[in-house]
């Protein structure tokens, strides 16, 4: 380990002990603080378009996209057990090619996370909420927003525990499903033929499957938001490759679950019309008032904005320290140690995007943005590997990182044309940014004869502070 070696520069990786931020996540709390982004609201309202894409046999796809992401959070586990920073992705993408890619790939993660927790804040002050009251957009909005943000000054410990409680409370949700499903089917009401119908009329099975996983990848997002919380986690390399996959494994097993027992609780074409189509398991059991699920909902969502919103924060502050972003999102409160500055910034962010509406706009790209960024990591895990080092951490089987990379171009392909006219819009944007932002850093951290050996400068400053 490097951690006494001389200083580097402030892309290069910190020992534990020199970090701003506390070391407070224990395995459990990461694993539930996984298991809570994962397990968000996609899964209440995306089970209908699956149906739609692939077919009555929902859990399919649902199975698929489970494999795809594992190989994907493989390489996520490699790295942050090897570079435990807060930046994620970008810090990764930075140490493998340099701050341009790096920025590329901070970018594309803070535009999908700063519009999520905006969409999320409007889906709050939606649907589920005017089941009991009827609001106006923009106080829901502010004082949503606002109170996540107080949470997640207050600290990184109160902000898993209040995750682990919802968590909780959505998995019971989920699992309530579960329960009612199977309850159908033991009454002699369900239709268990629906659970091998593969295809649609328009497509064979296999473009039915991959085009329904797709949407479904889209209910496994999340586990990538908890390398940002790495370098707060007690001992990572032993703690965070058990919480990642444990939680994975957990929230795919419940999908599946979830899947067979609304395919064939419910007919498809009720699944594919509704708005919440979990909900139609729940009116076909007649035995659960569906205001009960309506809190349920409500609970997964303002839980996935927090675990969204500390992500985007600790990201933010990840890409400052490396000199992609203003220095002055930095700023840690001296007794929480949190990072304020980059709260309070993406927080505002989100809330100007749900007050407008734009993100609608965004909204649609977010799963090719995420593709982009997966692509980035899986590739930089197979460059990273090859640097020499002494700390242990976790390494995945060789062919793992690079199936992960070949996945996000197969799922690539299934994305609409529409949605990448408005990514290469994103990208094109992010590029323009990542131009500046390379230039800059390359100005500041110019490298010194003396700062560190030739064989690591020869590198260039995209590897420098990557070794050990």
């Amino acid at each position: 380990m490097n951690d006494t070696h001389t200083p580097r520069p402030p892309s290069a990786e910190a020992g534990p002990d020199s970090s701003p931020l506390r070391p407070a996540l224990t395995t459990t709390l990461l694993y539930f603080f996984i298991l809570g982004d994962v397990l968000g609201a996609g899964v209440y309202v995306l089970v209908g378009q699956v149906a739609a894409e692939s077919g009555p046999a929902v859990w399919l796809p649902l199975a698929v996209a489970l494999g795809l992401a594992l190989l994907t959070a493989a390489s996520y586990a490699e790295l942050a057990t090897h570079f435990p920073r807060a930046g994620g992705a970008s810090h990764y993408a930075t140490l493998a090619y340099g701050p341009f890619v790096g920025f590329l790939a901070g970018f594309c993660m803070l535009a999908a996370g700063v519009v999520s927790v905006a969409a999320l804040a409007r889906g709050f002050a939606g649907d589920y909420l005017t089941e009991f009251v009827s609001l106006p957009l923009v106080p829901v909005a502010l004082v949503f927003l606002a109170g996540l943000a107080l949470l997640n000054l207050r600290g990184i410990s109160a902000s898993t525990r209040a995750n682990a409680v919802a968590t909780v409370i959505e998995v019971g949700g989920l699992l309530l499903v579960i329960g009612l499903g199977i309850w159908i089917m033991a009454r002699g009401d369900a239709d268990l033929g629906r659970l091998t119908e593969v295809g649609t009329p328009g497509s064979g099975p296999a473009a039915a499957v991959l085009s329904g996983a797709v949407l479904a990848y889209y209910s496994f997002v999340g586990f990538e938001t908890s390398v940002n919380v790495a370098e707060e986690t007690r001992d990572p390399r032993r703690s965070y490759p058990r919480a990642l996959f444990g939680a994975l494994l957990t929230a795919g097993a419940v999908y599946v679950l979830v899947g067979c027992v609304a395919a064939a609780a419910v007919p498809t074409h009720t699944l594919v019309h509704s708005s919440g189509p979990l909900l139609e398991v729940v009116k076909a059991a007649g035995a659960v008032p569906p205001r009960v699920f309506s809190v349920v909902a409500l609970i997964a969502v303002a839980n996935g904005a927090l675990l969204t919103g500390i992500m985007t924060s600790r990201l933010a502050f990840g890409m400052a320290r490396d000199g992609l972003l203003p220095s002055a999102l930095t700023r840690v409160l001296p007794g929480r140690r949190t990072p304020w500055a980059a709260i309070t910034a993406t927080t505002t962010l989100s809330l100007l995007l749900a007050l407008t509406g734009s993100v609608a706009t965004l909204a649609a790209t977010l799963v090719l943005l995420l593709l982009v960024v997966f692509f980035i990591v899986n590739t930089a895990a197979l460059v990273l590997r090859r640097r020499p080092g002494g700390r242990e951490h976790f390494r995945a089987p060789a062919p793992v990182p690079a199936l992960g990379a070949l996945s996000c171009v197969v799922l690539a392909t299934r994305v609409d044309q529409e949605v990448w006219l408005r990514g290469l819009i994103v990208l094109a944007a992010g590029a323009l940014f990542a131009a500046v932002a390379a230039r800059h850093h390359r100005s500041v951290h110019r490298p010194l004869p003396d700062a560190a050996p030739a064989g690591e400068l020869s590198r260039g400053p995209g590897s420098r502070g990557g070794g050990e």
